[in-house]
């Protein structure tokens, strides 16, 4: 299986496992990772979903397989298809409501870098190196996804990534916000944020990860719906476990 899901108490593991072709998406791969996503994100023992590499000495991503590309490009169908499925990917790993991890510590380009993109975080080994490349294809990097590039780096540096197709280095990477950490060992890195992560309230988690999407879509102010999740926060169970935990000198369990 070029990808799996495997799950260990609360954390999920979105595994890629095609090392042969750097881990490259093809057609069948783009459309079973939503399937996979809504796995973990329906399960309610799974409070984190952690997305890398099957083998921690592969490539991340190498992005679409471009023989697969090369040769179904010519139709149009294909195309279709094709270009419905990565955007289902990007859509649905972007607004997926639990927390998402990407740990990196190979190549990341093209989209496999627009997964990443797609991720709360994303957290690299020095050996990570990140690219998005269309212009060296005569290709157009999609707006979703160069919304989600803007939104970490800022315009000036989303253009020079994509003006030129260069690839960064973790540390460059790391300079201009597109990951998150930098550590020697992304895979424990990760693991202990995680572990974090899951001792605190998920709901917290999930409503302040819908108010960051709004505000990313331009909504400056309180509303309506804005001012509910923070009254309704009150009545929520893991409020009263939070606050019976502080009372009783105890650490909360959610």
């Amino acid at each position: 299986m070029t990808l799996r899901i495997e799950k260990e108490g609360k954390i999920a593991h979105l595994l890629i496992d095609r090392p042969d072709k750097r881990n490259a998406f093809n057609q069948a791969m783009w459309e079973l990772l939503p399937e996979l996503l809504a796995d973990a994100m329906a399960d309610d023992a799974i409070r984190v979903l952690m997305l890398h590499a099957s083998r921690n000495d592969s490539a991340f991503c190498a992005g679409a397989d471009i023989g697969e590309f090369a040769t179904g490009s010519t139709d149009p169908e294909w195309r279709a298809r094709n270009q419905a499925a990565i955007g289902r990917v990007q859509h649905e790993l972007a607004q997926a409501p639990k927390p998402t991890i990407a740990i990196i510590d190979g190549d990341c380009v093209g989209g496999g870098c627009g997964i990443a993109l797609a991720c709360d975080m994303r957290v690299a080994g020095p050996k990570a190196r990140f690219g998005i490349t269309p212009s060296k294809l005569g290709l157009v990097y999609p707006l979703h996804d160069t919304k989600l590039l803007v939104d970490l780096v800022g315009p000036s540096q989303a253009k020079r990534i994509l003006f030129t197709g260069q690839l960064l280095s973790a540390q460059q990477a790391l300079d201009i916000g597109l990951i998150t950490l930098l550590e020697d060992d992304p895979y424990a890195e990760a693991e202990a944020l995680a572990a974090t992560m899951v001792s605190v309230s998920s709901h917290s988690q999930m409503m302040s990860k819908s108010i960051i999407k709004r505000i990313l879509d331009g909504q400056a102010d309180d509303d309506a719906e804005t001012s509910a999740l923070f009254d309704s926060a009150f009545e929520s169970d893991d409020f009263k476990e939070g606050v019976s935990a502080f009372m009783e000198k105890r650490k909360p369990e959610f």
